[in-house]
């Protein structure tokens, strides 16, 4: 295949023409009563549902152990998983946690968090007898060294000193003095190997489901944030890769102007990096990045992508994103760099927005596919790329993304001269939203479409996922097996077959 007459290099799932279903794994129905969906048997089911009803993907957001505010986006951890994703009644299979342990049932974070700390006392009590499963502990530790021993380590000094940033500690552990960590390495001791045997167990289960959704023909599809949180392991231990001041300090930060999405901009705060100093040794912090994303998935979506080639930097005290200026980045060096490292390297690029001639330009260059989304195509203006006559077979399709309302709610929100332009656009079709836009993208030529899961409930706008630019209410959203018809996975599949997206 070819695009733009240059040869497509990357992920083979765009070879044939596929659907999926945008759904992060938080949101997923919990049995145990929780307020957040895990890697558990309800996660297997959704993996069913998917392939009774003809798709192939499963896309998510990042998977990273989260802040306070459950952002995916800002995670404590470009490699790490999210604990809080750890299926508790899975440890209780494994014996590691009694069936009637408080935390099974519990909504609080700390209450599973201490359900896990019982499951890491059995989990080592076992290795004792089970040379086995201790010999998988240890390769699991070993070759992830690069990464988990300053993130346990983090996380430890973190809660040490009442979880605040890592800038904000003693400036022995803010310089990282080698004498203090070594120090404070084994003073804490117990508690590195309790987020060790967490990362252990998530991988363990990562890995258990990606397997099952595998021989279900159900691939995975990620989200890699282009910045990484201040607050983060990465940052902490990797200072010289970024634009931070001694004592810790973004000098820059990174967040977009007036968009879309906000009419202020948009002040994310995440320090930017020292591509100078990064481009120097051959951008190895981002290849090692990219190896842990492909040990987690199958495909993987570049959040913020036009940043490779222009980012929009903000002076680390200015809280006003609109005082922030672009600047050049070396994105094709870099993403020379990772295509020699891995040469099918399955990235999908996020160039949402304002979008400039050079950004499309480098995407293209690596002949990386970009995303659509039709809820952006009904403006009036016909050469709008989000119409489906405008799309091309490396898009990826979207009704919409977890940043965009629901196509029920924003179907509502428009007036009626919209409403009649798209009445207009599909031929007066009969059907209602928000199915009309489902079936646009199913019909699209591009060779993939990922419909929110939200929209084939046909749920409303107080479901949504995310809203850009606030901090209430995000990253909660679930949805209950009782909210899905129980002929939905046979509607969807004579849909997709209809538009020729059954697996080949």
């Amino acid at each position: 295949m070819t695009e733009n007459g240059k040869a497509f290099t990357g992920s083979p799932l765009f070879a044939n023409r596929c659907a999926g279903v945008l759904l992060h794994p938080t949101s997923l129905p919990s049995s145990a009563g929780f307020s957040s969906g895990d890697l558990g048997k309800e996660a297997y089911h959704f993996v069913n549902f998917l392939a009774d009803a003809g798709f192939t993907i499963w896309q998510m957001l990042p998977t990273g152990p989260t802040h306070g505010d459950l952002s995916p986006y800002q995670s404590l951890s470009a490699h790490a998983g999210n604990p809080d994703l750890i299926s508790l009644d899975a440890l209780v299979e494994r014996g590691w946690i009694a069936a009637d342990d408080p935390g099974l049932h519990s909504k609080e974070r700390s209450e599973r968090q201490a359900a896990r700390q019982r499951a890491e006392k059995r989990f080592f009590a076992s290795t004792q007898h089970d040379s086995q499963l201790h010999q998988q502990y240890q390769e699991f530790c070993q070759a992830n060294a690069t990464w988990l021993n300053d993130f346990a380590l983090f996380l430890s000094l973190r809660e040490h000193f009442h979880r605040k940033p890592w800038n904000e500690w003693p400036l022995e552990f803010v310089q990282r003095d080698t004498t203090s960590l070594n120090e404070a390495r084994e003073q804490f001791a117990e508690q590195i190997q309790f987020y060790c045997f967490e990362q252990f167990v998530f991988f363990q289960q990562w890995q258990d489901l990606r397997s099952y959704a595998r021989k279900k023909g159900i691939y995975f599809f990620g989200d890699m944030p282009i910045f990484v949180a201040h607050d983060s392991a990465d940052v902490w231990a990797e200072q010289q890769s970024f634009r931070l001041d001694d004592q810790g300090n973004p000098l820059t930060v990174a967040g977009v102007p007036p968009d879309y999405f906000s009419e202020f901009g948009q002040h994310w705060g995440n320090p930017h990096y020292d591509w100078e100093r990064m481009e120097a040794d051959g951008f190895q912090w981002w290849l090692a990045r990219l190896r842990s994303q492909l040990n987690l998935f199958d495909l993987i979506r570049v959040d913020h992508f036009r940043g490779f080639e222009a980012f929009w930097e903000i002076p680390g005290k200015v809280k006003d994103a609109r005082q922030g200026r672009w600047v050049k980045a070396p994105g094709k060096a870099l993403l020379a760099a990772c295509f020699k490292e891995y040469h099918s390297l399955p990235l999908v690029a996020e160039n949402l927005g304002v979008i400039t001639d050079e950004v499309e330009a480098l995407r293209q260059d690596f002949s990386l596919p970009g995303m659509l989304v039709l809820q952006f195509g009904f403006d009036g203006n016909a050469e709008n790329p989000h119409l489906p006559h405008r799309h091309s077979l490396l898009d990826v399709i979207y009704t919409g993304t977890h940043d965009n309302d629901t196509t029920v709610g924003w179907y509502q929100s428009l007036s009626q001269t919209s409403r009649k332009q798209i009445d207009e656009y599909f031929f007066h079709a009969q059907d209602t939203m928000p199915w009309l836009l489902i079936k646009a993208a199913f019909a699209s030529v591009s060779r993939m479409a990922i419909v929110p899961m939200q929209d084939l409930l046909e749920l409303s706008s107080e479901h949504r996922m995310n809203m850009p630019g606030t901090t209430d209410k995000n990253w909660t959203w679930r949805f209950s097996w009782d909210q899905v018809p129980e002929n939905l996975a046979v509607k969807v599949h004579k849909l997709l077959a209809l538009y020729g997206r059954l697996a080949k």
